[in-house]
């Protein structure tokens, strides 16, 4: 058992004494044990949600060819979280994550309406000889995963593609118990027009 709190917290981030209990509620399997982990995570970070989050870091990032680079903001309650290790990677991973995966939005309500509705568009030209019913299934699934594609929070993590970044997100929430806020972010590249996601609201 001991191996496998070891390996569950390299997995999660969770404390010790969580990952004992998530093993012993689902007899040792560790990938339910991931599960409910992941749950109580956004449990914890739906409970937390509404609370101010003005702490925090700009954190920086310029790749090594120096031509992107990115600066993002992160909130959370407190100047000691601000200043743990935990919040600091966690800012670092984003930055990261923003460099190489170039997200255009945090999150899917940040996307205008106009925005969906041209994708779908062209989703729908592409295989418009589809029955209807067969066509708007196969048009939600590729609308879905467009979201996944421009929308930070959708993406999977770049460190570890079996989580979304709202999962890595509300696994922090969960070990540090306060409200962690991905504010905003802007990504430069080299010769590129600059553009700037929504605030999340």
């Amino acid at each position: 058992m001991t191996e496998k709190i070891k390996q569950l917290r390299q997995m999660t981030g969770a404390g010790i004494m969580e990952c004992k209990s998530a093993l012993n509620e689902v007899e040792g399997n560790l990938e339910k044990a991931v599960e409910v982990l992941r749950k109580k995570g956004l449990m914890t970070a739906r409970k937390k949600a509404d609370r101010v989050a003005e702490e925090g870091r700009v954190e920086s990032y310029v790749h090594s060819n120096a031509k992107i680079g990115v600066l993002v903001e992160v909130n959370c309650e407190t100047d000691f979280v601000a200043k743990c290790d935990d919040f600091k990677q966690f800012t670092k991973d984003i930055a990261m994550q923003i460099a190489a995966a170039n997200p255009l939005y945090l999150k899917g309500a940040d996307i205008p309406n106009e925005v969906i509705e041209k994708e779908r568009e062209i989703i729908k030209s592409q295989i418009k000889d589809k029955p209807d019913n067969v066509l708007e299934k196969i048009v939600d699934g590729k609308v879905d995963k467009f979201l996944q594609e421009v929308c930070l929070l959708e993406q999977p993590f770049i460190k570890d593609d079996k989580i979304k970044i709202k999962d890595y997100l509300n696994q922090l929430v969960g070990k540090i118990r306060e409200n962690i806020v991905i504010k905003r972010f802007v990504r430069f590249s080299l010769g590129e027009k600059i553009s700037e996601n929504n605030d999340q609201k």
